[in-house]
This record gives C-alpha cells, structure tokens and sequence, in this order.
C-alpha cells in the first residue's frame, strides 16, 4: 500500500472517525484504523465492534492494498503537520511509513487481517432529511438513560411513518419527544428501532458534517442499522428489547399551566441552582398569582430565592424539579415562550416551547419531594 492525501481533507475524515475509535480496549485492533487504497480514493474504517464508521477521502494511489494504523497517534500526527502533501507506504511488520516534505515518521500498525469485516449494507428504507434528524437529537440524546444496567433506556426510539418522523429518550425519572411531520417516499407502514446513545451522538455529528440539504440514506438488516450520507457510512448495532410505553405516561390533564420566557428562566433556573444541594439539584418552584417563585439551599452552599412575575390564574402550587433536568431542555428549546404545565406537586410536568412550529416538542420531567 502506498498513497499521498491532501492534509485537510484527510483531517477532516479523521476527526469523524475518533468518536468510534476504542481508547481503552482489550483487543487492541480496535485502537486501529483501518485505511484501504484502491483506484483514487482512500477509505478508512473505525469500529469498536458496536459501532463501526466508513469514512473515504481522494487520493493518489501509488499501489492498492490495506493496512492499520494506531488511530489516535495519527490524529495527533496529522493534525501538528504542514498543510499539504502527506505520504503513506506500508513497510515490513505492518508498519506505515508518513512523509510531510522533509519529515519523516514510522508507526506500528497491526495486520489488517485482524480487523473485524463490515457488514454489507441492505437497500435502502427511507432517505432521512439530514438537518431535521441533527435537530431532533439535539432535542431528545440528553435526556437517554447513562445507566448501562437499564438496557432499553441506554437508546433512543426512532419512529418512522409514512408522513411523519419522531424521536423519544427517558431516563425514568424524565422523557424527551419531538415529532416532525415529512412524507417519506416508499415507505408504506410504520418502521420503529432502538438507536443505542453513542450511535446517536455519531449519528448527528454525520448529519451536522453534510450540506443543509442532504440526506441519510436508512437501512437494516437483522441485527444492525445503516445510515449513509454521501461517502460516510454509520452502522450501528440494534438495541433489542422493549421500550417503555411512553404514551402511557404523556399528561393529559395538566390544567395549571404558565407561559414563562425561555431565556427569563432559564438564567433564573441557572443562578438559584447554585445553591441548590450538590447531589439532588432540586429547585423548588412556587406558582402564585404574583407568578412563579424559584428557591433553593443546601447546608453547605446557602438559599436563593428570585421571582419571575408572570400572571398566573390557576391555584397555587409548589413544586420541586431537578434544574439540571430543566435546563437540559431549555438549551434545546428555541427562543420565546414556555408552557410550564402542572396538575399536582406528585404528578409528572410538561414543558413545551410555544414557538416551534417545525417540532412538536413535549418534555416531561418528574417532580422531587421537597
């Protein structure tokens, strides 16, 4: 094997492999890239038997083959280069030789014959608008369970309809959902699957990387999912198991309910939780007809208390939420108005934002004793 690439764009291909890369492994393969030369195009491979990411970029190739190269060393490597010219050549003992002008390096790669196979890619189901599916993990990957334990939480649901797409995550103890409305050609009935959290977060670096216009292309066979976007392919092994019912636990008889500014609460939210205990978070939020009071303390920070005046007409009611979980979803949420819902201080609340008028964007968090 022997090729030269253009630094830049080789870089760029790099850096989007790195999320996939095992720093810390067992088999030590997977701290690999696999980098394949054939005609003038140089592909390269990065999995962590979970997840895999095929990435491809020009090149000059001065002879056809394979070989592994330690995936972080050459981030590190490329990056501190001069722009221009790099060139690589396999050597004795999986070697790989990089010459940059008059600079030259040799690295310990590892047989390509160890490195796992890919999965062949089946047709493909849908073509997925690229910036509607970036946003809509922006709006629900947070609130994916981080408890490995919790198998079916550890994932994202993608629910695909013929004129519709939604994404939902929980944790238990919250439940982001956004629902957008697209008509998807060819697709005749509804298509769900488990998108395990690390895949989501490769899944909208992909999308985030593509034109404004582009699109994934979505498949799957038995036990993986596809998702192509021109020369980038992300495959993804299934979660299998159940997903929570999550319609089961929407509200539906919220009836105190408070539109508050986005930017007024989140800042509020931000500054009182400073003081808020260090291991619960809780923030208490007191709804009156002077509007909405927000209070925290702990033993060993102190209290905070500020008021947000908002005309509200519903009964008071005082309630306790986690502010790391609020503000999770005002981050995601667009500017303008927040409909704050409630129905009692043991009941589940709904945020929506009342600006959105591409998602329909429902987060539902439960409330803290207090």
């Amino acid at each position: 094997m022997e090729f030269s690439v253009d630094k830049q764009e080789f870089l760029r291909e790099l850096n989007l492999t790195q999320g996939v890369v095992e720093r810390k492994t067992t088999i030590p393969i997977l701290s690999n890239l696999l980098c394949e030369a054939k005609g003038n195009t140089l592909t390269i491979t990065a999995t962590d038997l979970e997840l895999t990411i095929r990435t491809s970029c020009d090149a000059k190739v001065k002879k056809e083959g394979a070989g592994t190269i330690p995936a972080k060393k050459l981030l590190e490597l490329v990056r501190l280069l001069p722009d221009g010219e790099i060139k690589f050549k396999l050597l004795d003992n999986h070697w790989v030789q990089v010459v940059s002008d008059r600079k030259t390096y040799k690295l310990v790669g590892m047989s390509k014959e160890n490195f796992p196979s890919v999965p062949a890619t089946p047709h493909v189901l849908v073509a997925l608008p690229a910036g509607l599916i970036s946003n809509m993990i922006a709006k629900t990957s947070f609130a994916i369970s981080m408890e490995e334990s919790r198998y079916t939480l550890s994932g994202a649901k993608l629910l695909l309809k013929p004129d519709a797409v939604s994404i939902v995550a929980t944790d238990g103890h919250r439940l982001a959902l956004v629902e957008a409305d697209h008509k998807f050609a060819g697709l005749n009935a509804e298509v769900g699957v488990l998108v395990p959290k690390k895949a989501m977060a490769e899944l909208k670096n992909l999308a985030a990387e593509g034109a404004e216009d582009a699109e994934i292309e979505f498949s799957q066979d038995e036990s993986n999912l596809f998702f192509r976007t021109g020369k980038r392919l992300l495959i993804s092994r299934k979660l299998t198991g159940q997903f929570p019912n999550y319609e089961a636990v929407l509200p539906r008889d919220n009836n105190k309910i408070i539109a508050l500014d986005r930017d007024e609460l989140n800042d509020a939210l931000r500054r009182v939780s400073q003081l808020a205990d260090s291991r619960s978070r809780a923030v208490k939020m007191a709804f009156t007809q002077e509007g909405v009071e927000l209070s925290a303390s702990s033993p060993e920070y102190g209290e905070a208390r500020e008021i947000i005046e908002k005309p509200y007409k519903g009964d008071p009611i005082t309630v306790g939420f986690n502010a790391t979980y609020m503000l999770d979803f005002l981050a995601a949420a667009v500017q303008g108005l927040i409909s704050v819902e409630l129905k009692d201080e043991q009941s589940a609340g709904q945020l929506r934002p009342l600006g959105d008028d591409k998602f329909r964007y429902r987060y539902v968090i439960m409330p803290m004793r207090i």
